[in-house]
């Protein structure tokens, strides 16, 4: 247990905040710092054909240790951290044997970590438990799943008679910003299908995610003095309201959850003489999916419409762009690859809780690409902030998860 605990917190202590705001790959220099890191460190374990490019994409090989032919299977995670809280500075702290109380991250600000609240902690009582100091996430996602894949094929090559087909892992940049994937070569790492570790509570196995679009709307206003305003004055900022409030007011992030989808207002900036919004729209269903992007247009249409004597032209504009779509639709065609981490699971008694992720990983976009790639636990819960914890059981079960789909594999496709 140590041994994974040391290598976890070896990652989670460099900062790797990623960057919505820059163009370039990585989007933050200090990605580069972890990145370097692992290239040794694959090599320092015995990794082959390990590998960086000039965008930061790490890969590397396990060679097969079995004489039949048998399909390249990968393992796939991300290196970056949200930039919705910091990264900085990370103190993790480490509560051996949990007692199912509350954890006190902070006792000086009384930032607590309690059941009453988050409820999925019941379930690791007297379990290891990994958790912030209350003022940074933890990175969990996804140096969780770099600490599994490095561990498990560590395991690999220390165990010889563990039989397996040749195995290529892939660590990713900028993930959190929706990029992970867009210069990942899918060609170069030659693989028939893969797995990201990426999802959260032990058993999760995720084939379906959100159709996902960023939608921008920029309000055009006129500044009149307040005193002779009447008539004249457009205050963008209350247009702005305005189309907020015309968004259905059930279909938002904290009042969905399943396959329902929603709208979610991620930033306003403005003045009286324009203000931008920017909101994302997700939905499983591509038909919901494409009523959703319709429905913003419209609004900001009416608005515009509203105002187009007065104004003169459009005060309401909006860009809406896709972002990732529901690899359901590649995955399903090939649905052995799930059935495999299925079986994995279940032969080391993990309950394998199949369900939509209420998200996007890089998988989806390698999905898209051409590499099938279904989502597996990675252990954490309460990503992208201070309440972020990790159990070091889930993460000890996920690496088994990933030795054991290598081992069906190769039995598989065995004669």
């Amino acid at each position: 247990m140590q041994h994974i605990i040391n290598r976890f917190i070896s990652y989670v202590i460099v900062d790797t905040e990623s960057d919505p705001n820059s163009d370039t790959t990585p989007s933050t220099a200090k990605q580069w710092d972890l990145a370097n890191k692992l290239v040794e460190e694959l090599k320092a374990i015995g990794m082959e054909d390990v590998t960086i490019d000039e965008n930061a994409y790490i890969m590397a090989t396990l060679p097969s240790n079995v004489e039949h032919d048998v399909p390249v299977i990968g393992f796939v995670s991300h290196f970056d951290t949200t930039p919705d809280f910091t990264g900085a500075n990370i103190k993790p702290q480490i509560i051996e044997n949990y007692d199912g109380g509350d954890i006190m991250l902070n006792q000086e600000q009384n930032i607590v970590l309690s059941p009453n609240y988050f409820k999925d902690l019941l379930q690791y009582k007297g379990q290891t438990i990994i958790t912030t100091d209350g003022t940074t996430l933890l990175g969990a996602d996804d140096k969780a799943g770099i600490t599994e894949i490095v561990t498990a094929m560590e395991y690999l090559i220390n165990n010889p008679e563990i039989k397996h087909g040749k195995i290529r892992v892939g660590f990713t940049p900028d993930e959190e910003i929706g990029r992970g994937a867009h210069k990942f070569d899918v060609a170069k790492f030659g693989a028939d299908w893969a797995y990201t570790m990426d999802g959260s509570q032990i058993g999760e196995l995720e084939y379906e995610n959100f159709n996902a679009a960023g939608a921008k709307i920029t309000f055009k206003g006129k500044s009149v003095h307040p005193g002779y305003a009447k008539g004249k004055m457009i205050n963008s900022m209350l247009l702005a309201s305005r189309f907020i409030n015309a968004l259905p007011e059930n279909e938002i992030p904290e009042k969905t959850t399943g396959y329902e989808g929603f709208y979610h207002v991620t930033g306003i900036n403005g003045s009286i003489e324009e203000t931008t919004v920017q909101l994302i729209i997700r939905d499983h269903d591509k038909e919901k999916f494409e009523a959703r992007k319709e429905t913003v247009k419209k609004i900001a249409e009416e608005i515009s419409n509203d105002f187009l004597e007065q104004f003169g032209e459009p005060v309401a504009i909006a860009e809406v762009k896709d972002q990732y779509y529901n690899m359901k639709e590649k995955v399903v065609p090939v649905m052995h690859i799930v059935d495999i981490a299925e079986q994995a699971m279940k032969e080391l008694d993990i309950e394998p809780i199949i369900k939509p992720i209420r998200g996007g990983t890089d998988g989806c976009q390698l999905s898209y690409m051409g590499l099938p790639c279904p989502n597996i636990f990675a252990g954490g819960h309460n990503f992208h902030g201070k309440y972020e914890y990790v159990p070091v059981e889930s993460m000890q079960k996920a690496v088994e998860v990933i030795v054991r789909i290598a081992e069906i594999t190769a039995k598989k496709y065995n004669g």
